[in-house]
C-alpha cells in the first residue's frame, strides 16, 4: 500500500523540485494535461513584457536587428536541436506542426524521386493523416497516401514507399515507438523517414542523428511549455538540405530576402524551409520554455516521469478497483511516454467530472482518459490526492444521468 507520507518524502528528496516554483500553478488544481498544454513559466510574463514595452514599444522596427528578432527561428531552433539530438543548423522554429508536416513530406518526396507512396499507421495523430491526404488530393496520380494498421506497418515497407511518417509517442496510449529500429528498416528499403516528436520532445530523450533520422517535426506548446498555439519546429538532416526545393517558398526562406528578387532562390541551409515573417511574440514565449528545459537534465526528467507514472498506475489499481478502469498505456516504464491513458466506458463524462473537481485531464475517443505526467512541476504527493478524487468521482457519479447530460451538449 502506498502511503502519502512516502510520496511527500520523495518530493523532499527530488532534485528537480525547484523547477516547480518557476511556473504559474493554478490553485486547487492537479494538472494532468501538460502533454496537451504546458504550464506558463513565470519568466515568460517578464520576458514578454520586456519585448512588448521596450523592444517593440521603444525600439520598434529597429529591434529586428538590434534585438536579433530576425534570427529568432534559427537561434531557438539551435536550442531545440540540443533537446532532440540534432546539430546547429538542422532545426528551425517556425509555423505550425501541420504546416511543417506538409513541408517535410514534400521534402522527403523530393529527396526520394521515382516513388510516390507516403506511408503511416492508422493511430497516428489525425493532422499527420490529413496533411498526407491533402497532398494526395492536390497532386492526384503523383502522390498516394497509404494508412495501415500498426501490426501491418513493417510488412508495408517496400520499394514503392517514398516516405514513412510516424509519431514517436502515440498520442492516445503514450506508447513509444522504436525510432532507431524502424528508421533502419525503412532505410533498408530506401525509404525516407519523418518523425513527429510532438509528444516526445521535452518528455523523453531523443537523438535524431544517432538514429539517422531524415526529417522531423514537433510542436511547442506541450512539454516545451511555449504557450497556446506556440510555434512548432522542424528538423532536416544536413545531408538532405541541397535536395530540398521548398514548395512553400516564402520570402524568409530566400537566400537573400531583402534583395526582393522576383526569382526565388532558396537559402543554403535549413533556413530555406522557412516561409513568412517569424511570429516574434510566439517565438519569444517558446524560447522561455525551451530555456527552462535546457537547464534540466532530460535523463533526470525521464527517470522522474517513469517513477511518477508507475506510482500513478499503482495508486489507480489500489484505490479504483472494480471501477471499470483499464490501463491503455504500456505498463513497462521504458515503453511509455509522458502520459498514462486509462480506458473507461464513460470516459468523456468522467473526464469532465474530474475537471470540475480540480483534476485536469483530457479525453480521446472512443474511451480514453489521458493523464499527463510532467516532472518539471508535478509532485509525487499530487498523485495521491488526485487518485483519491478520481476514485471518489468514479464511485459517486450516476453515469447514466451524466452521459445523458453530456449528450445534450455534444
Amino acid at each position: 500500500m502506498i502511503k502519502k507520507q512516502d510520496l511527500i518524502n520523495l518530493d523532499n528528496e527530488d532534485v528537480l523540485s525547484p523547477f516547480r516554483n518557476e511556473f504559474h500553478l493554478p490553485e486547487n488544481t492537479y494538472y494532468f494535461d501538460g502533454n496537451s498544454l504546458g504550464m506558463a513559466p513565470k519568466i515568460t510574463h517578464e520576458k514578454m513584457r520586456k519585448v512588448i514595452v521596450n523592444e517593440w514599444g521603444q525600439g520598434v522596427i529597429r529591434s529586428w536587428i538590434d534585438h536579433e528578432w530576425g534570427i529568432s527561428p534559427q537561434r531557438i531552433g539551435n536550442k531545440i536541436a540540443r533537446l532532440i539530438g540534432a546539430e546547429d543548423g538542422e532545426v528551425i522554429a517556425a509555423d505550425s506542426t501541420s504546416i511543417n508536416i506538409f513541408k517535410m513530406i514534400a521534402a522527403a518526396l523530393q529527396s526520394n524521386p521515382g516513388r510516390q507512396v507516403v506511408l503511416t499507421e492508422k493511430d497516428n495523430f489525425p493532422t499527420d493523416l490529413y496533411m498526407m491526404q491533402g497532398l494526395e488530393n492536390f497532386t492526384p496520380n503523383q502522390i498516394s497516401s497509404k494508412i495501415v494498421s500498426s501490426s501491418d506497418l513493417i510488412d508495408s515497407l517496400d520499394e514503392s514507399v517514398a516516405a514513412l511518417l510516424l509519431s514517436e509517442v502515440n498520442y492516445k496510449t503514450g506508447s513509444i515507438a522504436q525510432m532507431k529500429e524502424i528508421t533502419q528498416k525503412a532505410h533498408h528499403k530506401g525509404i525516407m523517414v519523418i518523425w513527429d516528436l510532438s509528444h516526445s520532445v521535452g518528455s523523453i530523450p531523443v537523438n535524431l542523428n544517432d538514429c539517422l533520422v531524415d526529417f522531423a517535426v514537433g510542436c511547442g506548446y506541450k512539454f516545451l511549455n511555449g504557450g497556446p498555439g506556440a510555434p512548432a519546429f522542424l528538423f532536416a538532416a544536413k545531408r538532405h538540405h541541397h535536395k530540398i526545393e521548398p514548395i512553400l517558398s516564402g520570402w524568409f526562406g530566400h537566400a537573400d530576402p531583402f534583395a526582393f528578387s522576383e526569382q526565388y532562390t532558396p537559402a543554403k541551409d535549413v533556413t530555406r524551409l522557412m516561409c513568412g515573417t517569424p511570429p516574434l511574440l510566439g517565438l519569444i514565449a517558446l524560447e522561455c520554455g525551451v530555456d527552462i528545459l535546457l537547464r534540466a537534465d532530460i535523463n533526470l526528467l525521464r527517470e522522474k516521469a517513469k517513477k511518477l507514472g508507475s506510482i500513478f498506475i499503482d495508486l489507480i489499481e489500489e484505490k479504483c478497483k472494480n471501477l471499470d478502469f483499464l490501463l491503455a498505456s504500456p505498463r513497462d516504464n521504458s515503453k511509455r511516454g509522458g502520459h498514462v491513458s486509462l480506458s473507461h466506458p464513460h470516459g468523456f463524462a468522467l473526464s469532465r467530472a474530474l475537471v470540475e473537481r480540480g483534476v485536469v485531464c483530457d479525453f480521446r475517443t472512443p474511451d480514453i482518459v489521458r493523464f499527463g505526467i510532467t516532472p518539471l512541476y508535478m509532485r509525487y504527493q499530487d498523485l495521491y490526492d488526485a487518485v483519491e478524487i478520481i476514485a471518489d468521482v468514479a464511485k459517486s457519479t450516476n453515469w447514466e444521468e451524466q452521459d445523458a447530460t453530456v449528450a445534450l451538449y455534444t
